[in-house]
């Protein structure tokens, strides 16, 4: 292990997108956005070759200058994508996405409470990628791949459109969302009631006035809240949430809409989509604090179902400080995807 960044055996690019569907968000958030793009060893070696890509998107919070993040006595994840296709792994082009928002993240979905975050990745982002560097340009050799909110976006993105991905890898992807956000809501009523008169104006104000995540019920709340904008927001962008926040009781309508964008309820209804992915790739820790575990089963039971090919795999760990799976996710897309 290097304490500090040794020189790249592959190359990383810094680049810019100037999004046309991102201008006059909801949020108000930046419509140019920073793009990395790795090359492993050999790219443009041969300028006839062409290689299968990878999008690699984040969890909640995530921003893409965050990959550079050193956790204590650990590589960094662009060391750990370089020593994987400086190996004997099949290469691949990989690209790092920001949807970043001032509410801690998109889902990589179009709501009118963020933007349109799903056309972003799915039509500028990859058409700024193939026109510049040497891709295979069909979905059969395009991935995507990301941990929990961005394990949710590796889910969902190739239900959605499937015309742009050919193969999935999710590491403990938001799934079976009565597990993963119902815990949040009956803290965030409680926190409501006790600190904010009842009152998400109130809280979202208090947030804005100091460092974030300063107080312990900023997380809930906040994500909470992030999470309708996503999935429960109006046509005019107001966000709707899914539970009465004087009292935690659940709005049976608003919750339905959560529950259509759950991946263990959509897979049904996207089985075709599914079945022509060339690789599916789920993981999750057993010891998930958020019961991402129990999605990434439910997601597996149900491909079980409609008879879907797939690799679903626990291991011991927690939400937390996972990094080193993204590689396993990483080289099974790339044996798939390729030519």
């Amino acid at each position: 292990m290097r304490p500090w960044r040794a020189a790249f055996r592959g190359r990383f690019e810094e680049q810019t997108v100037r999004s046309r569907v991102l201008e006059g968000n909801p949020l108000g958030d930046p419509h140019e956005r920073p793009l990395w793009v790795y090359l492993p060893p050999g790219v443009g070696d041969d300028p006839g070759r062409r290689y299968p890509s990878i999008y690699v998107i984040q969890g909640y919070t995530g921003q893409v200058d965050m990959w550079w993040n050193r956790t204590a006595l650990r590589p960094t994840v662009p060391e750990l994508i370089d020593e994987l296709f400086a190996g004997a792994t099949a290469p691949a082009i990989v690209v790092l996405v920001d949807c970043w928002t001032s509410v801690g993240g998109s889902q990589f979905l179009n709501s009118p409470g963020t933007g349109r975050y799903l056309d972003y990745l799915c039509d500028e982002v990859v058409a700024f990628v193939d026109d510049r560097y040497p891709t295979l340009p069909a979905r059969e050799h395009r991935g995507i791949a990301g941990k929990s909110s961005g394990g949710y976006g590796a889910m969902v993105a190739p239900m959605l459109r499937p015309d742009v991905f050919g193969g999935l890898a999710s590491h403990a992807g938001d799934a079976l969302f009565e597990y993963c956000y119902l815990p949040d809501m009956a803290t965030a009523t409680r926190a409501l009631r006790d600190h904010y008169d009842g009152s998400y104006e109130r809280f979202l104000a208090d947030f804005a006035s100091r460092p974030a995540m300063s107080k312990e019920t900023d997380g809930p709340l906040l994500n909470i809240w992030a999470m309708a904008a996503c999935y429960s927001a109006e046509p005019d962008g107001t966000v709707t949430l899914p539970f009465d926040p004087a009292t935690g009781r659940l709005r049976d309508e608003v919750w339905a809409r959560w529950l259509a964008l759950d991946p263990v309820r959509m897979a049904a209804g996207h089985a075709d989509q599914l079945r022509s992915l060339r690789g599916i790739y789920l993981d999750a820790g057993r010891r998930d604090q958020f019961w991402l575990d129990l999605g990434a089963a439910g997601f597996s039971a149900e491909l079980d179902a409609l008879g879907i090919d797939h690799t679903f795999e626990l291991f011991d760990a927690t939400h937390s400080a996972i990094e080193y799976r993204y590689p396993t996710g990483l080289a099974f897309l790339a044996e798939r995807l390729g030519d």
